[in-house]
């Protein structure tokens, strides 16, 4: 049984006449059992390597093809009386993966590796007779492979498996390009199988492969892989799609093929050399499109390929449609100044007809399109070294994918399996991806609907636990403000070491990188036992104010002298003393002394319970800590406002705490470095300068 006779989507329905000039994507035709192998004769190379050798050519027309014909040979002698459901020989099973991956431009040694990636899985071969024949690169990949085959995707899958093999393969794209072809395959003959067991393929394709061929920018894969599922999880949906393709291909007018023929006039008076092409929309596309526009006319069936020689090329079109033709600008987007985090890159524009009908255009380079198609298959072997560096056997990658990259950095950072597989399902299920700008000009690419607390971890790694807050377009925002496509962030980093991040900051973090870090300095600084005296130990009526979210001063940077020898010095959160403060000290225990104001509350409690008090006093040093409370009324921008009097003054903000307004009115709790204790009452003047500031003054915990 051929893969066409058993596949329910068997792919769209070809209009019934010559109508237009079309490019469909990469086909990667369907391929029975006869035009796979073919007669075969003795003295010549089988028609079923002849086809992966003509394709493989198309793109390396220099390619030494005997790896290929042995590796057949090899693959073809061990699946022998193997037989597929479908009933076919199994080797056509391999041999359609395999051409898949050639139509799509990989290079020889993927595609050995993908001749004989069921060998050791299936048969008597082993991986060391695949390296003896083969070399270290096949049997790497192959291997690979093969571990891939024994995850199970479902919901009950181990976590920790999933991660030691995804991790496995995840340093090759190439294994992870071989699994996709080879899930294609099984999708197009999953006809012969139950429908329970069709559904459950088609969940796992949906829910984990799927998303996968999006992040390594397969879409000749993923479009005709989300294909297949929409026909078999969705068929009444699909059928009706189905029969709106057929319908508008019936027509006998083209409204799209018109547009080409205007473009194409356009560009020929400019001089510019360019083809343009209609690209049909797939299934899943022209169903997304019915849903949101509802009644489909002919420029919605299809989009517009422009293809040029060079990048200054793309924006040379790009002008020219914009100034001849009646442009959509809205639906301007430029992926080649900022390519999507999937090596995709192209101009997208839209232009308007009299009638209404508005036509999608994509504008991009040959290269930009072959990447487009096939993603990290189009790369090569992206692990061989430049021919200026020295072969010194180190496996580089200098075009993985940044997703890819990320992936390993999630492992290795998640606290456990389970946290490392949450985060990646839900990264997975992200399917859009905006793009940010940092002031120094470069971007950060951040899944939609992430907050500055991702762009702080994304920029910074784990140093983002110091950072008290960011600026948006210019103007201060919180670290759950939610970033647009193009925002400008420029994030304000503490100089504290020691900062901790909030645990607050979860409900925030939207990246698995975000996620993880956070979730990692938790797990390892649970949360400490109620502070000693400074915090109300002794008297726990003694409570902090809720806005107290400011880190305790570390011994360290406390500048008293202590009446004790041997004894360290740490300034109390409960009233932050600076110089030139009347100031007494308490011991507590791992031999440090807390210094308090005089008038601290704290100070009666301690003393009438016997406490002893310790002398201090001020050393040398003018530099000081402080936490100031400002009250205010709420108004826009009186944040702004008010750090740029703190800058002014010239102190440092360590933390900032803004509470939700109350009847109009606004707490703010900064902890501020000063370079002179001296200017503390002229930071504080001019704080109370500011519009809106009715008071402030200097944090103290209330008493009883």
């Amino acid at each position: 049984m051929s893969a066409e006779a058993t596949n329910p989507a068997a792919g769209p329905v070809a209009p019934t006449g010559p109508r237009r000039r079309s490019l469909p994507r990469i086909d990667l035709r369907r391929l029975g059992r006869a035009a796979l192998l073919g007669p075969t004769a003795r003295d010549r190379l089988p028609d079923a390597i002849g086809h992966v050798v003509e394709a493989h050519r198309a793109h390396y027309p220099d390619a030494d093809i005997e790896p290929l014909r042995r590796a057949y040979v090899l693959a073809e002698s061990s699946h022998r009386g193997q037989m597929r459901k479908s009933g076919e020989p199994y080797i056509t099973h391999p041999l359609a993966v395999t051409l898949i991956l050639a139509e799509l431009g990989a290079e020889t040694t993927t595609l050995t590796a993908s001749l004989l990636h069921d060998t050791v899985e299936d048969t008597e071969v082993t991986l060391d007779q695949v390296g003896e024949q083969f070399g270290a690169e096949v049997r790497y990949l192959v291997d690979g492979v093969t571990k891939l085959e024994k995850v199970d995707y479902g919901a009950a899958a181990e976590p920790e498996t999933f991660r030691k093999m995804l991790v496995a393969t995840g340093s090759d794209v190439r294994v992870m390009s071989i699994k996709l072809a080879d899930r294609l395959h099984n999708m197009r003959t999953l006809g012969v199988m139950r429908p329970e067991k069709q559904a459950r393929i088609a969940k796992v394709t949906r829910d984990v492969l799927i998303p996968l061929a999006e992040r390594l920018g397969v879409q000749a894969l993923k479009t005709e892989l989300e294909d297949l599922v929409f026909a078999i999880l969705h068929p009444e949906e699909y059928d009706h799609t189905r029969k709106l393709i057929a319908d508008n291909a019936a027509l006998p007018d083209d409204p799209l093929a018109e547009v080409a023929q205007d473009v194409r006039t356009v560009l020929r008076d400019a001089g510019i050399q360019a083809e343009v092409l209609i690209r049909p929309r797939h299934f899943v596309s022209v169903h997304r499109v019915s849903r949101k526009r509802g009644r489909l006319r002919g420029c919605d069936f299809g989009r517009l390929l422009v293809l040029v020689g060079e990048d200054a090329d793309c924006y040379g079109v790009l002008g020219e449609l914009h100034t001849c033709m009646t442009p959509v600008v809205s639906e301007f987007k430029d992926f080649i100044a900022v390519p999507k985090f999937n090596l995709y890159q192209s101009l997208h524009t839209a232009v308007a007809r009299q009638d209404g009908q508005v036509a999608e255009v994509l504008i991009r380079t040959h290269q930009m399109h072959k990447v487009a198609e096939a993603g990290v298959v189009a790369l090569g072997n992206p692990y061989a070294p430049a021919p200026e560096d020295p072969a010194d056997g180190e496996r580089v990658d200098p075009t993985r994918p940044g997703w890819l990259s990320r992936l390993l950095d999630w492992q290795e950072g998640a606290p456990d399996p389970d946290t490392f597989w949450s985060t990646l399902r839900e990264d997975l299920a992200q399917d859009r991806e905006i793009t940010v700008f940092r002031p120094d000009g470069g971007t950060l690419g951040l899944p939609d609907g992430a907050t500055c607390v991702d762009a702080a971890y994304a920029q910074y790694g784990e140093d983002a636990h110091a950072c008290m807050g960011a600026r948006v377009n210019g103007r201060l925002a919180t670290l759950s403000t939610v970033l647009r496509d193009g925002d400008t962030v420029q994030l304000l980093m503490g100089q504290d070491p020691a900062s901790e991040p909030s645990r607050e900051w979860l409900e925030h973090a939207h990246t698995p990188a975000a996620r993880i870090a956070i979730q990692r300095w938790l797990a390892t600084h649970p949360s400490p036992a109620e502070p000693e005296a400074e915090s109300g130990r002794e008297t726990p009526s003694a409570a902090p104010r809720p806005a107290a979210d400011v880190p305790a001063t570390r011994p360290g940077a406390a500048n008293a002298v202590v009446d004790q020898p041997g004894a360290t010095a740490r300034l109390a959160g409960c009233c932050t003393p600076v110089p030139p403060d009347e100031v007494t000290g308490f011991s507590v225990r791992g031999g440090a002394v807390t210094v308090h104001r005089v008038e601290c509350a704290a100070v009666a409690r301690m003393k009438s319970s016997g406490r002893a008090e310790v002398g201090v006093r001020w050393g040398d040093t003018t530099e000081c800590r402080v936490t100031l409370v400002a009250e205010s009324f709420g108004r826009p921008h009186l944040l702004a406002d008010l750090t740029e009097a703190i800058a002014l003054e010239g102190a440092e903000i360590v933390s900032a705490t803004v509470e939700p307004p109350s009847q109009q009115r606004v707490r703010h709790t900064y902890t501020l470095q000063l370079p002179d204790a001296a200017h503390l009452p002229a930071l504080m003047r001019a704080m109370r300068n500011v519009p809106g500031v009715y008071d402030v003054g200097r944090a103290q915990t209330p008493g009883a």
